[in-house]
């Protein structure tokens, strides 16, 4: 049976994509939990400093972060290819 990457010619890691994965792999997966808590930490700071514009631009990188930690777990336990 053909799967979505049969036609999408998603099959294939770019060498960026390897060499990113390459890197991230050998951070611990709490690394990103410590960078997203940091990420609120700050924007909670900049709140109570009344630089509320700032404080959300830095409170909307925790998501993200957290996303990041998430596909660098699931490279790690099912591989990238």
């Amino acid at each position: 049976m053909a799967t979505l990457r049969d036609y999408t010619g998603m099959g294939k890691e770019g060498q960026a994509t390897k060499a990113i994965e390459s890197y991230t792999a050998e951070l611990p997966s709490g690394t990103f939990l410590s960078m997203a808590i940091g990420a609120m930490a700050i924007s909670l700071l900049l709140m109570a400093m009344g630089r509320g514009n700032l404080a959300n631009f830095i409170g909307q990188w925790a998501p993200t972060i957290l996303i990041m930690g998430l596909y660098n777990k699931l490279v790690k336990v099912e591989g990238s290819e």
